[in-house]
């Protein structure tokens, strides 16, 4: 048996194929399905399965294309009643033959449909695909379809974990969900593991009772991506194909035709460029493993994008992050920005100088970061607000337009998009580059 993990490092989550003979299976696919069946291509191999552990919530599925495309049975969990022909998981009610068989296992807790399925390779389990119910050193969070169910869901994740820690400790545990995704709880960790390493290490299957359970659970929920209400009704329905990722070129001027259609411009550009001048209007999120998620949560879901890049900088990549969360909206690029344009401007200060600057008295303090990283370390004085927050329910009271406003996070990047909000709205931004509100406390508490 072999297993080829495919890791998309923004969204914190991982697909898999899992190979045994001429036999492949396809996990919880992304909609890019291009690179997993590349994969099962170049090895020779049959897809028989096509799982999706739960009706996801945090990026478009591939897995109705993927079976499609391959003729590959599609396996979804009975409960999730999609739209599209596909295969229900009922609990326990085993798929293929005893030579590589599909066992599904109700595990509702991260959604009420959610199953997760322990592969056996002649009679023997083998590989557990647990979505996003048991992860490394967490679980799945609860509360993605509303806080009014959020502790049913909690209890019910309590039964879902206990439940899967009964298989045997060998068991390759292979979640879904991992660092860096915001479907985990707190404090998710390495990618794969085993059962038994789970049982020793993951402090959730150390709480005593479901009511204990989801009071812990619920205690330290990370914000919820703006986009992830979109997912769970689109993959619930079906998902047109992957598109194109090449967008045409156009330039500034071009803009002034699409000003009806409320195009909003993203600059993807790294951070220097976008301190020395941005077009007005602009959302400064400098490209990363992570653009695509802060670009569906901080722009208007699906309304017209018009990217401004750097030439030597992937487009194509970022307009794969937004068709991931099924953002299709890209209409061009525009690469060359004359300086007459470019007038939206921030600044950038290493943290030596932006301390300096803290000292000035005509000065305010903006820290962007999350809440749960607030109450680990705090900046007294500072004025508070997540980042995505500022774009959907607007600036803090307080900040006063005659001051310039220092923004701090953890590394410059938030801070830095929180800036193109700022300038648009009259501000001067001068971001924290580099460093975070940590670093700052920690360099004050060395000169005290």
């Amino acid at each position: 048996m072999e297993i080829l993990s495919f890791r998309t490092p923004g969204l914190g989550d991982q697909t898999y194929v899992l190979a045994h003979g001429r036999q492949a299976v396809l996990v919880d696919p992304q909609r890019d399905i291009g690179r997993f069946l590349a994969a099962v291509e170049e090895r020779d191999l049959e897809l028989r399965f096509v799982l999706e552990t739960h009706l996801h919530n945090d990026y478009v599925s591939g897995a109705e294309q993927a079976a499609r495309t391959t003729g590959a049975e599609l396996v979804l969990p009975a409960a999730a009643a999609a739209a599209y022909p596909h295969t229900p998981a009922f609990h326990l009610e085993d798929l293929g033959d005893r030579g590589l068989t599909v066992r599904p296992i109700h595990t509702p807790g991260h959604t009420p449909e959610h199953t997760s399925y322990v592969v056996l390779v002649d009679g023997e389990p083998m590989a557990l695909f647990s979505g996003g119910s048991l992860l490394v050193g967490s679980a799945g969070r609860p509360d993605l379809l509303g806080l009014p169910r959020a502790r049913t869901l909690a209890k019910l994740q309590y039964q879902s974990l206990n439940r899967l820690a009964a298989l045997p400790r060998e068991v390759q545990l292979l979640p879904t969900h991992g660092e860096g995704s915001f479907c985990t709880a707190s404090g998710a960790g390495l990618y794969t593991s085993t059962v038994g390493e789970q049982i020793d290490t993951n402090p959730l299957l150390g709480i005593p009772d479901a009511e204990t359970f989801a009071d812990h659970f619920l205690s330290g929920l990370m914000p919820i991506p703006a986009f992830y209400r979109y997912m769970g009704p689109a993959n619930t329905l079906g998902v047109e194909p992957m598109p194109q990722t090449r967008v045409p070129e156009t330039r500034v001027s071009d803009l002034d035709e699409m000003t009806g259609d409320k195009v909003r411009v993203v600059d993807i550009r790294p951070r220097a460029k976008q301190a020395a001048g941005m077009l007005p209007g602009s959302t400064a999120i400098e490209f990363g493993d992570d653009f695509g998620s802060w670009a569906g949560w901080l722009v208007p879901y699906n309304s017209p994008i018009v990217l401004v890049a750097e030439r030597d900088q992937d487009v194509d990549a970022a307009v794969t992050q937004l068709a991931q969360i099924g953002v299709d909206s890209v209409r061009g690029v525009i690469f060359d920005v004359p300086g007459t344009a470019a007038t939206s401007t921030f600044t950038l200060l290493e943290l030596p100088d932006f301390l300096r600057r803290l000292e000035d008295r005509g000065v305010q303090l903006l820290d962007v970061r999350m809440p749960n990283e607030r109450a680990a370390v705090r900046w007294d004085g500072a004025v508070e607000g997540f980042a995505a927050d500022l774009f959907t329910e607007g600036l803090p009271d307080g900040l006063d337009r005659d001051k310039p406003v220092l923004v701090a996070c953890g590394t410059g990047r938030r801070a830095s998009i929180v800036a193109s909000l700022l300038a648009r709205e009259g501000f001067q931004p001068i971001v924290l580059n580099n460093a975070g509100v940590a670093d700052m406390v920690a360099a004050s508490d060395r000169a005290a």
